[in-house]
């Protein structure tokens, strides 16, 4: 590995330094090679990777280390956070010149642990673990993980259950929290820490007139594309806290995620979230909340009181690029989902059209795509109670359609449309197969979400291409880890 050690030049107020805590009977889960590889890790490196994945093996060149942060959690002031359960135990470059973190999940209290215990349970690390590989592979910027072992260590949570560890690996760490965090108790640390992240992260912004407004600019306009991606392939984050979102766009903290089946927009995916907060439809907006609370903490940057009014309306344009980003990307990408020339200016509605009858009909969001994509219209329509409904739709649909290049728009539809999600109950069939230490079900997943677009008859099982019966229940899923 090349390590790149950043983060532990800023002020030590910053993080705290420990060693990870290994957990007792360390074993193999699952072992992304792939990313081993696009990480530089040596042939030793890879032979080791259960010792350096479950916090037995740490390196010379990088002192692990616990980042302190703050952060609003269900709209409410949390007060400090922290990395509770998790260390940064490297900092590398990547065969592309990339530093790229990693960090390591249930690896022991830390100072910021407050009442929890540091640990992780396998079912939250194999969901994520599937989730960030299965984000990347459709083309969303994502924490990933190298790998992740179980252990014949309990952890208690609302039963005994096996802990486990995750090595996961990001462009970035730096959450909105920090800033939070810094403006809140070590205001005196902000300048040099935005300057950090400026020359981190968007080094292009240095060159600007006003770089602080630059880079404002790109954090908010990155994550508006990363929350219209969300959307387009009907992921819900499930906890969009200010300290689960980071300053380069890409998804990071997913504990209680879902992706989308049956369409319902108001979906609560988050057996946690009880008032809906973080719904689906919800995530735009939020998104856009989150970024308006972290802009405040960026006034302090100006000192003089005449300056920091005309900063303070600077920043709120900046604000301003969050919605036409979103359209923009939201726009774009649901035409070509749907196989529909961006430019024409009834696509947008008949796609929202759609999207309506799916909702209505409560048909799975990714396969009636496909079914679109495939133009098996009359087997949607054999979906719809209402039929009328769907036939007006498609009279509007042909009709966009009637003179376009649709050889075009039909390779656009191909590279838009995934045949494969992780849905709630794959991953949960993985899972209680590794609890009893079978992690073929994993294996199978992960080969399968490695090409989303790509169909694998081969590979895939039924209850990959739909939702589970409407008389069967749901698996809930919470903040519990």
């Amino acid at each position: 590995m090349q390590f790149n050690p950043r983060y532990p030049s800023l002020n030590p107020k910053l993080y705290h330094h420990q060693m990870p805590a290994p957990l007792k009977g360390a074993k193999a889960g699952h072992f992304n090679a792939a990313l081993a590889d696009e990480l530089q890790w040596s042939e030793q490196d890879q032979a080791q990777w259960v010792e350096i994945c479950s916090g037995q093996k740490t390196f010379a060149k990088f002192e692990p280390l616990a980042m302190v942060y703050a952060g609003h959690q269900f709209g409410q002031w949390a007060g400090q956070l922290g990395d509770g359960r998790g260390l940064l135990i490297g900092q590398i470059l990547d065969k592309h010149g990339q530093t790229i973190d990693l960090h390591l999940k249930g690896a022991g209290s830390t100072p910021y642990s407050r009442m929890g215990d540091g640990r992780a349970v396998l079912r939250s690390v194999i969901r994520e673990y599937l989730a960030g590989h299965a984000l990347n592979a459709l083309g969303i910027a994502s924490s990933n993980a190298v790998g992740f072992t179980s252990s014949t260590q309990g952890i208690q949570r609302e039963k005994l259950e096996p802990g486990a560890m995750m090595l996961r690996t990001s462009d970035c760490h730096i959450r909105l929290g920090h800033f939070e965090w810094i403006n809140q108790y070590q205001p005196d640390l902000l300048e040099d820490f935005v300057q950090k992240c400026i020359e981190w992260h968007y080094p292009e912004c240095l060159e600007a007139e006003q770089p602080v407004l630059a880079f404002a600019t790109q954090v908010i306009q990155r994550t508006a594309v990363m929350i219209a991606k969300w959307q387009l392939v009907g992921f819900a984050h499930g906890v969009m806290n200010t300290d689960n979102l980071n300053i380069t766009g890409s998804t990071l903290d997913f504990g209680p995620f879902g992706f989308m089946e049956r369409f319902r927009p108001n979906w609560i995916n988050n057996h946690s979230d009880y008032q809906g907060r973080y719904t689906y439809q919800q995530q735009p907006s939020i998104g856009h909340w989150n970024l308006w609370m972290w802009l405040n903490n960026l006034i302090r940057l100006k000192k003089d009181p005449a300056e920091k009014e005309q900063f303070k309306e600077d920043l709120a344009k900046c604000l301003e690029h969050f919605e036409p980003t979103f359209l923009e990307h939201y726009t774009v990408g649901l035409c070509q989902k749907m196989g529909l020339p961006s430019f024409h200016k009834d696509s947008f509605d008949c796609g929202m059209a759609f999207l309506r009858i799916l909702q209505t009909e409560q048909l799975d969001y990714t396969q009636s795509f496909i079914r679109l994509q495939n133009k098996q219209y009359e087997t949607i329509k054999d979906d719809c109670l209402d039929r009328r409904q769907f036939e007006s739709f498609l009279a509007q649909y042909e009709s966009i359609r009637a003179n376009q290049d649709t050889d075009a728009l039909d390779a656009e539809m191909v590279k838009a449309n995934p045949h494969y999600i992780l849905r709630n109950h794959m991953a949960q069939k993985a899972i209680e197969l590794a609890e009893r230490d079978d992690y073929s079900e994993v294996e199978r997943l992960f080969k399968l979400l490695s090409q989303p677009y790509l169909k694998q008859p081969d590979l895939e099982q039924p209850e990959d291409l739909g939702p589970l019966p409407s008389d069967v229940p749901e698996v809930m899923v919470s903040c519990s880890s």
